[in-house]
């Protein structure tokens, strides 16, 4: 099985049991090892107080495409630590893009950062997420 291959058939272990991602609406657009893009079109739902997305909106779509990318390996993986850092409103209608990208795996400890970008490429929000690896896998291999 090749990298790619396993990526996705942990990608679709997760997100079958996923509800919270899916309840959101947000969509698995990619995932390879150690990457993962997922996509959330803004709702009316999904918005503040003064009308842009919800900061939570836009970590909880961060977090899921941090978690896709930590768990592409078959190796059951949570978040250890994570924060996060807005950088410009997401608006209502916009399909926000959420890009996880591996900066280290070493034992059972990674390294990920994840960029929130709007339609036009402008970074919404820039995450970090710290993971720790557990003794469970997705599917039996």
């Amino acid at each position: 099985m090749t990298a790619k291959e396993r990526a996705l058939k942990s990608a679709a272990a997760m997100w079958a049991n996923d509800k919270a991602s899916q309840w959101l609406g947000m969509r698995l657009v990619d995932v390879d090892e150690g990457h993962a893009v997922v996509e959330l079109k803004v709702e009316a739902h999904h918005c503040n107080g003064l009308g842009v997305c919800h900061g939570g909106i836009s970590f909880a779509l961060a977090d899921s495409a941090f978690a896709f990318a930590c768990n592409s390996r078959n190796q059951a993986t949570l978040a250890q630590h994570n924060s996060i850092t807005y950088t410009a409103p997401g608006k209502l209608g916009e399909t926000l893009t959420a890009t996880a990208t591996e900066i280290s795996k070493s034992g059972r400890s990674g390294i990920y950062d994840v960029a929130v970008t709007n339609p036009d490429g402008q970074l919404v929000a820039t995450f970090r997420g710290l993971s720790r690896t557990i003794r469970r896998q997705h599917f039996d291999e």
